[in-house]
């Protein structure tokens, strides 16, 4: 079973009320608490993922969950990712890089996907064998084939500092021409519009990654972990164009 259009639709609707209320928070003012892995959460995150599992729940009452505040309920085989606020420390800081996230998962393959930013309306979309869209207008990744001419973006070096990944990045940052980063949803929208060439980050879960998975592959690049798998649930992702991320993956493992 691949994703429908009203399986999107719907995903669109339920994005666009979690991001009417995240932005009136964004707006006023909140209160910010510590959760115990020592990331922020706001009322903004917990009442928008709230919203969107109210409008979806109403349309596919068998369909389950898996959120970043609220967990997982109901069916595993045919469920929906989400993360209410990706970039919550963006958030906290009027940054408006940050973005509402929703992911389809159907027995294991994310078939949907969609991230709305909330502060400059940009929409980005993309389901199984249809494209990857952004505002509407299709988009594709870039035809860089020569990784001295590409732009690497990441999610900031000092996470990866301590991690056995970090001589690899030295080696990334070394072979490509520009390098910047905006982190977050962010750089697999530029990857997916061919405004970037490469996006790698660390230290994620499968909430952050569900619709980018589907984006990227939607635009023709190629999304896999550091490892070359083709997966949203070990933690770290690789997002290309396609054409670098044979050598990207080897300058991060050090082939």
């Amino acid at each position: 079973m691949l994703a429908s259009e009203r399986v999107l639709a719907v995903a669109v609707e339920a994005a666009r009320a979690a991001g009417a209320v995240a932005l009136r928070y964004y707006r006023s003012g909140f209160d910010v608490t510590l959760k115990p892995d020592a990331t922020p959460v706001t009322q903004a995150d917990r009442e928008g993922e709230a919203i969107i599992r109210d409008v979806i729940g109403r349309v596919f009452p068998d369909h389950g969950f898996l959120g970043e505040e609220l967990g997982a309920e109901g069916s595993r085989e045919v469920r929906w990712i989400i993360d209410p606020i990706d970039g919550t420390k963006n958030f906290v800081r009027g940054i408006p890089i940050w973005a509402v996230l929703i992911g389809f998962e159907e027995h294991g393959a994310v078939t949907a996907g969609l991230m709305l930013n909330p502060v400059t309306g940009d929409l980005v979309t993309a389901r199984k064998g249809a494209g990857a869209f952004v505002n509407g207008t299709r988009v594709r990744v870039s035809a860089r084939e020569r990784l001295r001419e590409a732009f690497f973006v990441h999610a900031g070096l000092g996470i990866v500092r301590p991690t056995p990944y970090w001589d690899g990045f030295v080696r990334l940052i070394d072979a490509t021409e520009r390098q910047r980063g905006f982190g977050d949803y962010y750089g697999y929208a530029l990857v997916a519009e061919g405004k970037a060439d490469i996006y790698a980050e660390l230290d994620l879960k499968p909430w952050d990654l569900a619709p980018a998975r589907i984006v990227v592959a939607e635009a023709g690049g190629r999304f896999t972990d550091f490892e070359g798998r083709d997966s949203i649930y070990t933690g770290t992702a690789l997002a290309t164009n396609g054409r670098l991320h044979d050598a990207v993956l080897a300058l991060l493992s050090g082939r």
